[in-house]
């Protein structure tokens, strides 16, 4: 990553990876070790642009139920994510959201995140470089949530389009993208629970989500996810692949 920062700055790294795989981790670590060596780096996650409840609600309901629960293409502020990107390429002092997951709300703006003019910008998020998928594809439900509470496909199709539309742009901001490979969709709740459990809480009606609440939440993600699984791997320019305990256990190199 130095080297690259030698040749081109500003730079944007991305950290690709389901839920729990380490990205957040990853990306404090790189963070921390490219400040050692004299640059200005920072982090931000895709969370952090998520909507507001009230106005999930709103597409909720303009568009369809599911949308009220945060998590995919459609419920994050895009506009505001190309004007970070737009910022961080002019060479200007950002100002990150923060977004509280304990609350399911953005935290204050006097609580996010400023920062004087970047050499480098680590953006983790778990669908980052992830395509849109054909018609085909999105005919066939996934899991009993999609089976059950999308069966004319409106809000796969709905999804689908946000992720072409708005956020392929987004992903072209990413200089370079470093891919955490699961394997398998079979570790994500498991490794989401676990993260659920270390969540720091705040607020009085704060709470951390059950263990079958946990196996719900994941179904939101896990048709895009297994959609990186397939087709990430080749297109990342870094794949770390990671075993069940989320141990590295082979790094590839494409670029």
């Amino acid at each position: 990553m130095a080297q690259q920062v030698e040749q081109q700055v500003p730079l944007c790294f991305g950290i690709s990876g389901s839920q729990g795989s380490g990205k957040s981790t990853l990306a404090t670590y790189l963070k921390t070790c490219l400040i050692q060596l004299g640059l200005n780096a920072e982090c931000v996650s895709l969370d952090d642009f998520y909507l507001s409840r009230a106005e999930r609600a709103k597409r909720a309901a303009d568009i369809h139920p599911l949308f009220q629960t945060r998590g995919v293409p459609g419920t994050h502020n895009t506009e505001l994510a190309t004007d970070v990107f737009a910022q961080f390429r002019a060479r200007r002092p950002l100002t990150l959201p923060r977004f509280d997951k304990s609350m399911d709300e953005p935290f204050e703006p006097a609580k996010w995140t400023k920062t004087n003019v970047l050499d480098v910008l680590i953006v983790e998020g778990w669908c980052l470089g992830v395509g849109p998928q054909t018609e085909q594809q999105l005919s066939v439900p996934v899991n009993p949530l999609e089976q059950s509470q999308d069966p004319d496909e409106r809000y796969r199709h709905a999804v689908n389009h946000f992720l072409k539309a708005d956020y392929q742009p987004l992903f072209a901001q990413l200089d370079k993208l470093i891919f955490l490979n699961a394997q398998a969709f079979t570790h994500v709740a498991r490794w989401r629970f676990e993260q659920e459990q270390k969540l720091s809480l705040s607020g009085a009606q704060a709470r951390r989500m059950s263990q079958s609440e946990v196996a719900h939440f994941v179904q939101f993600f896990q048709r895009l996810t297994q959609w990186g699984l397939a087709t990430l791997p080749e297109q990342c320019d870094i794949m770390l692949r990671l075993s069940p305990q989320r141990q590295i256990t082979e790094t590839v190199l494409h670029n």
